[in-house]
């Protein structure tokens, strides 16, 4: 099936010809999909905190001894999705025609200067002898292409260094915007604010450049020091396409085509970190600084949580070990496990295999996870599950993992209350203070498969266990409502004039 090109290929990205094997067996067999119990709402599944459990988080965050706090910030990828509506008006101006008043590209044009971006020397006024139709070309090339070093490039460049927001002393980009929130509420003991982005290889030295021209100021600002690492998804984690018959896809020169396994290779790099506690946010979510104080607080609160469970969970593990009077001991565990985590413990499981099961279920990695209510049509989000084993559990689930031809899950879905704004506290120590193996709590069966195109046809493309999804299947998870307010991202340009993001 694979010649020396191939296998050369394969070579070059660390992939191994087994691994291709079982990816095409994946496409061959599917994925089972997930059995919903049921939505994770305010009456089971998601915590909704009382002002006096807000202020009580609050103080375990300042109080709490941690061996090492880190952002870490999905940022790869090109900005272009957010851009899309106006490559398509400027195509569409192009091609001679009108845009109407309200169409994403003329309303964009018509708001230019409150922009962070704008430069009135950069986007002078429409001249007397251009056209309507003209200016607004000139416009939009200006913010999407390089125009020969004049032009900005935007949709070329990732959202991390593009300018989001305006300032009285300038503007800032997503990027610095991660790193002022870092220094508030993921600063460590010694001053330091650590950052890991993830970035692909090509926009490394756009986000070097950017760091070295801002670092020294935003150090001296908050007096803090920085240390940010840059890193990639692996090349072992792309995955082969296959054409609608499930046969290796191959381009129109012949080779195979690999594609980004998507977001869930990214817990190689997660598994990378030292620190205990690890804030995860993805770098277009985020406000202006002013309204740094609300998010913040709702960021701590997450931590603060973070801490009270991995205490919980620290000293039952503590208890076990010592031996203490299991027949009061187990029952609370399990009492635990339901109350806080949602999880119910097969009875099939006996006593005398009760102590080493729930060690199992307790030392793993904690992920907090902030939930915001539904504004519009729900979609995937925060859910209780069916485990293989009989037992439940929390998990977040994207559309694509929800089988709307069943009817229970279709109900599922329909009735959920919250969405996943990506807003995670995770602790990746044990609790003695060793460093989890993240890979070991992956449940490879949650991958699954989409369509795409590439050179006009259809292809099937294999994603990764979501980050978030099942690639923390089998950590344990706790939900928590979060405002909406915490939730500030710019899918497209137009966003940018919401009021989270004008200065």
């Amino acid at each position: 099936m694979f010649d020396k090109k191939d296998t050369d290929l394969m070579a070059s990205k660390g992939i191994r010809p087994e691994m291709v094997e079982n990816q095409l067996e994946a496409f061959r067999k599917g994925f089972p999909r997930l059995k919903i119990v049921a939505p994770a709402t305010p009456s089971k599944g998601i915590k909704v905190l009382s002002e006096e459990e807000i202020e009580k988080s609050l103080e375990a965050y300042a109080g709490a001894s941690v061996a090492g706090k880190r952002k870490f910030v999905p940022a790869s990828g090109a900005a272009s999705r957010m851009f899309k509506d106006l490559f398509s008006g400027l195509d569409r101006l192009r091609a001679g025609e009108t845009l109407p008043e309200d169409s994403p590209a003329a309303v964009f044009v018509s708001k230019i200067e409150r922009f962070a971006f704008y430069d009135s020397e950069l986007f002078p006024g429409r001249r007397a002898d251009e056209t309507e139709g003209a200016y607004m070309s000139r416009i939009l090339e200006t913010v999407l292409l390089p125009c020969g070093g004049k032009g900005l490039g935007y949709g070329s460049k990732p959202k991390g260094v593009l300018k989001f927001h305006r300032y009285a002393d300038g503007s800032r980009t997503p990027f610095e915007e991660h790193l002022v929130e870092a220094q508030d509420y993921m600063r460590n003991d010694d001053g330091t604010a650590n950052l890991t982005v993830t970035i692909s290889p090509e926009h490394e030295g756009l986000f070097r450049d950017l760091l070295a021209s801002v670092k020294g100021k935003y150090e001296e600002k908050y007096c803090c020091r920085y240390n940010v690492d840059f890193t990639y998804q692996e090349k072992f984690t792309d995955t082969i396409a296959v054409d609608m018959d499930n046969r290796p896809f191959r381009t129109d020169e012949g080779s195979l085509l690999f594609r980004p396994g998507g977001h869930g290779a990214l817990i190689y790099n997660l598994n990378k970190i030292d620190d205990e506690f690890v804030s995860i946010k993805n770098i277009d979510n985020v406000a202006i600084e002013r309204f740094l104080p609300q998010t913040s607080l709702y960021k701590k609160v997450l931590l603060g949580q973070l801490v009270s469970l991995r205490d919980r969970i620290y000293g039952y593990l503590k208890a076990l070990d010592r031996g203490e009077d299991l027949d009061a001991l187990l029952p609370e565990i399990v009492s635990f496990f339901s109350d806080c985590l949602c999880v119910e413990i097969p009875q099939a499981i006996s006593r005398d295999d009760l102590p080493a099961y729930l060690r199992k279920k307790l030392n793993r990695p904690i992920r907090v996870c902030g939930m915001v209510r539904n504004q519009g049509e729900p979609g995937g989000g925060p859910f209780i599950i069916r485990e293989k084993d009989g037992s439940t559990s929390l998990q977040i689930l994207e559309n694509d993992q929800i089988d709307r031809g069943n009817p229970d899950s279709a109900a599922a879905l329909a009735a959920s209350t919250h969405f996943n704004p990506v807003d995670l506290a995770c602790c990746i120590r044990d609790y003695k203070g060793a460093k989890f193996d993240l890979l070991e709590y992956v449940d490879a069966d949650t991958a699954f498969i989409s369509r795409k195109s590439h050179q006009g046809r259809e292809l099937k493309a294999l994603e990764l266990p979501g980050l978030w999804n099942g690639s923390m299947s089998d950590w344990n998870t706790l939900f928590v409502e979060v405002p909406l307010i915490t939730f500030n991202p710019v899918k497209v340009a137009l966003d940018l004039l919401r009021l989270e993001h004008l200065g």
